[in-house]
């Protein structure tokens, strides 16, 4: 049996638990969701709430989840997960993973005082949010974690308007303000990086957190096959960053190597196609800023 300390592309299962699925080409989200079961393996209980992952998880007769999954309230996942904890330690079952899956808005928006209810409680669950930046499933409608100048049908760009005037919300350091086990954030462009999280995830006995960034063709406007190296660039521009909250203490991941590749990068994506050289003046303001202060404070 493969050790979960030391998971990589070359020696995870081939077994499958998340297959069939009714995702659109290159969605990040099923490839967060894919590789997450390879993990946690079979003895694994995930719940789901609305979103793009359930929607097309749980299509009869086609199931995608090989193990027990379930489809939660919208803005329960966090309290559903601790009570399937408390029922599987109830029974004995001790030796299992109990993973949720959800959505930015799910998360940041809809799901955030469950999630906090359950962080406080210590229970030992692991929460997965695919951050798409926006409510793609119901129709690429603005969350909390949509980015300044993003083109969504709730903030469209125009005249009077250039997409979203505010900027993400700070999810990762809400989360680490709990001062949870262990939290992380990762990227499906750094696969890697987030099998390491991963399995540090599985073997906290506490709540634990992981924010990956996760991208979405079909709402960014952009071409399935770039999905990876979008994720990629996404980190090494700055625009996201890979980091660890445990012990109290923060530690980044990966150092800013490509900032001058932030234009081109949101260039590329249709729903950043309408922005001026202002607008992203502005972005890449509040990238440096965000980034010093990091830098300042986690080292």
């Amino acid at each position: 049996m493969v050790d979960i300390k030391k998971i990589t592309a070359k020696n995870m299962t081939d077994k499958e638990f998340f297959f069939g699925h009714k995702a659109c080409a290159g969605c990040g989200g099923s490839l967060a969701v894919r590789l997450a079961m390879k993990v946690f393996g079979e003895k694994t209980f995930a719940a789901l709430p609305a979103g793009c992952m359930s929607a097309v998880g749980f299509i009869f007769p086609q199931m995608a989840f090989l193990n027990n999954a379930i489809i939660s309230t919208f803005p329960g996942t966090g309290s559903m997960l601790s009570g399937m904890r408390a029922g599987l330690d109830a029974l004995g079952f001790h030796d299992t993973h109990v993973v949720g899956f959800a959505g930015d808005g799910g998360t940041a928006d809809i799901g955030l005082q469950a999630l906090s209810g359950a962080i406080d409680r210590g229970d030992r669950i692991i929460y997965i949010c695919y951050d798409n930046e926006a409510y793609m499933n119901t129709g690429v409608q603005k969350s909390g974690l949509t980015p300044y100048g993003t083109k969504t049908t709730t903030s469209p760009a125009g005249k009077n308007l250039s997409g979203a005037v505010t900027h993400k919300k700070n999810l990762f350091e809400i989360i680490a303000a709990h001062d949870i086990a262990y939290a992380a954030t990762a990227s499906v462009g750094y696969p890697q990086d987030y099998l390491n999280k991963l399995s540090k995830a599985a073997r906290v006995n506490g709540t634990s957190y992981i924010h990956i960034y996760a991208t979405c063709p079909t709402g960014w406007g952009t071409p399935t096959e770039t999905s990876v190296s979008l994720a990629k660039e996404a980190v090494d521009c700055g625009l996201w960053y890979l980091a660890e909250y445990e012990n109290s203490t923060f530690k980044i991941n990966r150092k800013l190597t490509k900032p001058e590749l932030l234009k081109e990068h949101l260039l590329k994506q249709g729903r950043f196609k309408h922005l001026t050289d202002e607008d992203i003046k502005v972005i890449e303001s509040e990238r440096d800023r965000k980034w010093e202060r990091m830098l300042e404070k986690w080292g």
